[in-house]
């Protein structure tokens, strides 16, 4: 594994680190507006990786199947839908503004049940980055350096807010900088696990690659839909959240473009 390898799986990570690490600058919790804001930016980002990423790779990738490249893509993209759904009835966990948690019952704490929440969201991230960083050390058509840089720095970018809004409402609820700060980064830790991981096993999937990046194309719309944009939208009518994802979605699509 090179050592531009090993910087791109560590940069998302080190976006959520940063992120918790605002526990030892800010007295108070981030404001609804700027969470709401902060959530769509983040929704915009997964949408445009989702899709310059790791689904036209994959459909390029396919391209020998002709007519039927969709394939490939299609069944990974639902695979994905699928293995978040899963994930989600069987991890206990809360979404901010949910009434109620959901999953298995646990008597574990509010804010520690958000922080899997964002551990779930995290995964396919994780995911996403090892798959992409995979193809381009097994040569994956339209998969490049500077595309899979791309990607890390995206998800770095929208992973730091994620570390603010995990570790100031701990900090509320417990009163220590030092144990909510190590909460934030470990909420991230799973990214880089799950990107090693994916890479160490890609070799006996090179096949199965245009399947692979649109899994976690596919794990990623998930959270979008299913956990993002119900939190951007929340509460009293706003545009923010609409504006916000633009303005994340056009980030990230200027990022895959221009360095891709």
């Amino acid at each position: 594994m090179t050592a531009q390898t090993v910087a791109g799986l560590a940069i998302p990570f080190i976006g959520t680190s940063l992120g918790a690490a605002c526990v030892f600058l800010m007295k108070k919790e981030l404001s609804d507006r700027i969470q709401r804001f902060l959530t769509g930016f983040a929704a915009g980002v997964m949408v445009a990786a989702s899709i310059w990423s790791l689904l036209i790779p994959a459909l390029e990738d396919a391209a020998a199947m002709g007519r039927f490249s969709f394939i490939p893509a299609a069944v990974g993209f639902w695979c994905g839908i699928l293995f978040l759904l899963l994930l989600d009835r069987i991890t206990p966990h809360l979404h901010r503004y949910a009434a109620e948690p959901e999953g298995p019952h646990s008597r574990l704490k509010n804010n520690t049940l958000m922080m899997l929440a964002v551990t779930i969201h995290n995964i396919p991230e994780g995911m996403a980055v090892g798959v992409v960083y995979a193809g381009v050390l097994y040569g994956v058509s339209g998969i490049s350096a500077s595309a899979a840089l791309a990607l890390s720095l995206g998800i770095a970018i929208q992973n730091f807010p994620e570390g603010a809004i995990i570790s100031m409402p701990l900090y509320a609820e417990n009163g220590s900088r030092k144990k909510s700060f190590a909460a934030g980064v470990l909420s991230g830790a799973v990214e880089p696990v799950g990107a090693l991981l994916t890479i160490l096993f890609s070799h006996l999937l090179i096949p199965l690659m245009p399947y692979l990046l649109s899994f976690a194309a596919g794990a990623m719309l998930y959270v979008v839909v299913e956990e993002l944009i119900p939190e951007m939208s929340h509460g009293e009518h706003s545009n923010i959240g609409v504006l916000s994802f633009a303005f994340g979605f056009t980030v990230m699509m200027a990022l895959d473009v221009a360095l891709g």
